[in-house]
């Protein structure tokens, strides 16, 4: 096949509910390259969820087409479901008794791979998460991160065209979502379509080269990460660290230099305030603005940063939290 791993054509999904017709997509179209991680972002009852059931077979679309490496999942579902691995967040779906590699076989086995190459393929697959050095190991003393990569181990056992990845590192510690992260980012050099979804905005921006975004059922932006990013217009986010609640912390605004209040809330672990600043232009000028909202020796620590993909996203979706869904 030479065409996309994913080719979504104008889908649209209709339900009835007491004799009226709710339109949960509309005109949805997009694709996922072989070899590229696409990010998929919508606010809660955007329609994302819908979306990936149409994709994985699991729901009909009333309009439109779905095609996975050239099938139609709606004409032959059965060839698509071969080509195609779901990865969901969190660590059930494995037997804790048995070892990684024979969870690894056995999946492989239900999955209707080759009975006398699958020990082979099982080994590859995992060397390929980083596990071959625990294959023998129970799965039940496993962290939640090595379970989730043991999950990606066996998508990866069939050779995808597709891998639907949602919320992979939900649940995990800072330092196992970014092994599990690492993995995922080598998925491209196999030739792997990934439509990633997640909550934690942080594995779109690490891992996707594009993004696609819903907003009432309809695609609103399909951009190129960088581009979308662009979209802050240059702004920053300034977060100031302090012994006393920001004065203003219910405004929008403060003063007259593009600065815009995002939150202000007690530090996670700290005495500390932290307020959050959106700033169109960072100067000196606007760190004095700043800096006069509260008493002499009140301000401990002023981190800037460009905005990252949460306050975009936020901003794109309508939602002021960018709480994806």
């Amino acid at each position: 096949m030479t065409g996309p791993a994913l080719l979504v054509d104008g889908v649209g999904r209709d339900y009835v509910d007491k004799k009226k017709v709710i339109t949960a997509l509309s005109e949805v179209s997009f694709i996922v390259g072989r070899g590229e991680i696409v990010g998929l972002l919508g606010v809660n009852g955007a329609g994302k969820t819908t979306l990936l059931r149409i994709v994985a077979t699991l729901l009909t679309a009333t309009r439109g087409r779905v095609l996975v490496d050239g099938l139609d999942v709606a004409e032959d579902p059965r060839a698509v479901r071969r080509r195609i691995s779901v990865v969901f967040g969190g660590d059930r779906g494995l037997y804790p008794r048995l070892s990684a590699l024979d969870n690894a076989v056995l999946f492989g086995s239900l999955s209707g791979l080759p009975t006398k190459s699958l020990p082979a393929t099982a080994r590859d697959a995992l060397a390929s998460v980083g596990l071959l050095d625990v294959a023998e190991r129970s799965v039940g003393t496993f962290s939640k991160g090595m379970k989730q990569r043991l999950h990606l181990a066996v998508g990866l056992m069939a050779r995808p065209a597709l891998m639907m990845l949602d919320e992979p590192t939900v649940g995990l510690d800072p330092l196992e979502a970014e092994r599990l992260r690492s993995v995922v980012a080598k998925l491209p050099d196999e030739g792997v379509g990934v439509l990633l979804t997640s909550h934690n905005l942080q594995d779109i921006e690490r891992l996707a080269s594009r993004v696609v975004i819903l907003r009432g059922g309809r695609v609103t932006h399909d951009l190129p990460l960088t581009d979308l990013l662009e979209q802050s217009g240059g702004a920053t986010t300034v977060v100031v660290l302090s012994d006393l609640p920001h004065p203003e912390a219910g405004a929008e605004a403060v003063g007259g230099l593009g600065i815009r209040v995002v939150s202000s809330e007690r530090a996670s672990g700290e005495a500390l305030w932290r307020t959050e600043f959106e700033v169109t232009e960072w100067t000196a000028d606007s760190l004095r603005e700043l800096s006069r909202l509260w008493p002499a020796g009140a301000i401990k620590d002023v981190r800037v940063q460009p905005v990252g993909l949460e306050q975009v996203f936020g901003r794109l979706a309508g939602s002021r939290s960018g709480t994806a869904g």
